[in-house]
């Protein structure tokens, strides 16, 4: 089982090194990829022209940095993530996802284990789930490497930042802004408006902890953490009602209060019918082939597959 909705991945510099794609394709789940044209055959070269798009400079012109800077450095992913939306609302979607390129794995979590996902259906769970609800913006799946096995969580939480892996309702009224932290931005601008956001925790993301990965905004945009006040204070500015800057782990960071938020909460869609009992999907364990690595194929470890 696959996505019903389009996915996205912004990239650049990173035609060699490409995780999320790696991951899709092990899972056998379609995406496509926007790209520079100045890199459109690099990364042609590398995954095939097939699964490429290449980004309207429009978008990069008209994008709201939040910011004085112009073109002095790079306006991030925010153009590409504009560019995918109304690619999205072209093909008919009612919904897309948007998909950071440094991403290893994607699991689901249950009874305290964490398995390797094995094809796309834990997307088709996750947008099966938001689209029961008339009110719900933004869903996404929680950091696998701050969801520690032993911890108990719950299958998700309501309205907080949805980072990385970002399943967009179309006809939301909002688009991406900001040089820097565009994830929190758009989350608290839809929750502002009354909008409910989900992550969860029942599925996961592998995300390669940032700044650690070469190309990307970590060369442009945050030159390996130089900018971290800034990227930080841009927050601030935009959100000063719940956003504040705090010195944590020897530098700064912005940090938000979404307690406000509980009170949005989620309405079910008109006529909607649920039953009883869990569905699965289809989805079962299936252990790791003796002698396999993980990134030998999509059956390995415990993986779910339909």
């Amino acid at each position: 089982m696959n996505p019903r909705w389009p996915i996205y991945i912004p990239s650049k510099g990173r035609a060699k090194n490409q995780l999320t794609m790696r991951a899709f394709d092990r899972m056998r789940v379609p995406y496509r990829v926007i790209v520079e044209e100045q890199e459109h055959r690099e990364y042609a070269d590398a995954l095939g022209a097939d699964k490429l798009m290449v980004l309207d400079r429009s978008y990069q012109e008209r994008y709201d940095t939040f910011d004085d800077l112009g073109d002095s450095i790079t306006r991030g992913s925010g153009p590409a993530r504009n560019f995918a939306w109304e690619h999205s609302i072209g093909v008919g979607a009612s919904w897309h996802w948007i998909v950071d390129d440094n991403i290893r794995h994607f699991y689901r979590m249950n009874n305290n284990l964490k398995v390797v996902a094995g094809d796309g259906t834990i997307f088709r769970c996750m947008e099966d789930f938001a689209a029961r609800y008339k009110n719900v913006a933004l869903a996404g799946p929680f950091y696998e490497m701050f969801a520690p096995r032993k911890a108990a969580f719950p299958p998700f939480i309501l309205n907080s930042r949805i980072f990385s892996c970002i399943l967009v309702r179309n006809d939301v009224p909002f688009r991406w802004r900001c040089r820097y932290n565009e994830d929190t931005d758009l989350s608290l601008r839809v929750m502002k408006a009354g909008w409910c956001t989900i992550e969860f925790y029942a599925f996961l993301q592998q995300k390669i902890r940032s700044l650690l990965m070469a190309g990307g905004n970590t060369d442009e945009l945050y030159r390996g953490g130089e900018r971290n006040l800034e990227k930080s204070q841009m927050l601030v500015r935009a959100h000063p009602d719940v956003a504040r800057l705090v010195w944590r782990y020897g530098r700064w960071h912005h940090h938000v209060d979404y307690s406000s938020f509980k009170r949005n909460k989620l309405l079910r869609r008109d006529g909607l019918e649920l039953t009883d009992g869990n569905d699965e999907y289809g989805m079962v364990l299936r252990p790791r082939e003796a002698g396999k690595k993980l990134a030998d194929s999509a059956s390995v470890v415990p993986v779910v597959v339909p």
